[in-house]
């Protein structure tokens, strides 16, 4: 098996680990009832996705 030749320093390794942080989950504005809602997806509250009703909401 392949070993490294050199010792990694502690600034390489600790870039290679700075992109594990979480990003907080993109939300828009619904135009119909204006509650919050992932963007390309249709309203949960009102059912509601480009203008016009695409899932009914009870």
């Amino acid at each position: 098996m392949a070993n490294p030749k050199r010792r990694h320093s502690k600034s390489r390794r600790d870039k290679r680990r700075a992109n594990w942080k979480l990003t907080a989950p993109q939300l828009v504005e619904c135009p119909q009832c204006h509650t919050l809602r992932a963007p390309h997806r249709a309203c949960p509250e009102c059912g509601y996705y480009k203008n016009r009703e695409v899932i009914e909401v009870k």
